[in-house]
């Protein structure tokens, strides 16, 4: 037998260059270091619900009941267009 090595086939040479790249980005990294944070950490602080619900005026009622005609009227004459805002 000679001393020759076998040819690679080219697909093995990338996989040692990505083998390498990766091992020298890993190399510094440590499992026992740990930041002040972590991303749980940071989801925590915006746990606060911020919305506010909205606290609309009462119109008064004759305002109201002038809207509530406006509305009726505007239903029975078919202004929406005969659509009721549902759309599938």
């Amino acid at each position: 037998m000679s001393d020759t090595p076998v040819p690679k086939e080219p697909n093995d040479d990338e996989m040692d260059l990505i083998n390498s790249e990766f091992e020298s980005m890993v190399e510094g990294l440590s499992l026992d270091e740990s930041t002040p944070n972590t991303y749980l950490d940071d989801l925590e602080k915006f746990d606060d619900n911020h919305f506010e619900e909205p606290n609309p005026t009462w119109p008064g009622l004759r305002n109201f009941m002038i809207s509530a005609g406006k509305a009726i009227k505007r239903w029975m004459r078919h202004e929406n267009g005969g659509d009721d805002g549902v759309e599938l």
